[in-house]
């Protein structure tokens, strides 16, 4: 199995990522892809991609949450990282308007940006869009015929907004809202395009039933799986056959040869 986006590098790792490391494997998670914040995260989640080379892989972007009135500088530090060396995907990038409505012109800038970075170096993006699908859908839109690929990670949108999303050659990552009881997803992930579905965390967020409240992990990813599967009416097995499949084609194209 493949965790498609998990922040591993935050402090609440800190003590036992080692043990987090070994969980996942154990569960049979062979890759952790490491989605970034901003300036603040970098650091670390180099470190840990240092530390677990073959295991955790990292990407390079602005999530919305941190597009500010400096977000002219934390891009051109995004754009500077891409051209010293490779990532794997431009993310985590996107739209929020949960928290805070007062940037949303410059989230859309943001927004153009990196969508313009993941056409250059022919990376996916990894799109974060809370309160903002409809929104976002409609950006994603005005690439389309232009070769952009992505996911849209935490993906708890309608059966109509994943026709849209697929439509676009995109990807939805499925994570621990797809266990809750009342998330929703029963009524949607049976209908959804089973070629564009890859697996994910968010870890150490939206820990999936039953160990919610606790902090989430990467081994949790099979705790996802086993509900998706169960929604698709196919085994675990072949869920995580088909999702890691997903995953590769879209992240690491090169190893399909």
């Amino acid at each position: 199995m493949i965790d498609t986006h998990a922040h591993i590098y935050l402090e609440h790792f800190e003590e036992d990522i080692d043990q987090v490391i070994e969980r996942a494997q154990a569960v049979g998670v062979k890759k952790i892809l490491l989605p970034n914040i901003d300036s603040t995260s970098i650091d670390s989640m180099l470190k840990l991609e240092e530390k677990y080379p073959d295991i955790c892989y990292p990407m390079m972007g602005l999530h919305p949450c941190s597009v500010k009135e400096d977000f002219d500088n934390e891009l051109k530090l995004v754009e500077d990282w891409f051209s010293k060396r490779s990532f794997l995907a431009v993310g985590e990038m996107g739209t929020d308007l949960y928290w805070d409505k007062t940037f949303w012109e410059q989230q859309k800038e943001a927004f153009h940006f990196q969508c313009d970075l993941a056409l250059k170096y022919d990376l996916p993006i990894v799109v974060h869009c809370r309160e903002t699908i409809d929104e976002t859908i409609e950006l994603v839109a005005q690439y389309q015929g232009k070769g952009l690929q992505g996911v849209f990670h935490c993906f708890t949108g309608s059966v109509e907004q994943a026709k849209q999303i697929t439509d676009l050659d995109f990807y939805l990552g499925l994570g621990g809202v797809s266990t809750f009881k009342n998330g929703g997803m029963d009524q949607v992930i049976p209908h959804l395009d089973r070629s564009k579905i890859i697996l994910e965390t968010d870890s150490p967020y939206l820990t999936p039933t039953p160990n919610r409240g606790k902090r989430n992990e990467p081994a949790y990813v099979d705790l996802v799986a086993a509900k998706v599967s169960e929604y698709l009416g196919i085994s675990k097995s072949e869920l995580d056959e088909l999702t890691t499949a997903n995953a590769n084609a879209l992240f690491f194209p090169s190893e399909k040869n």
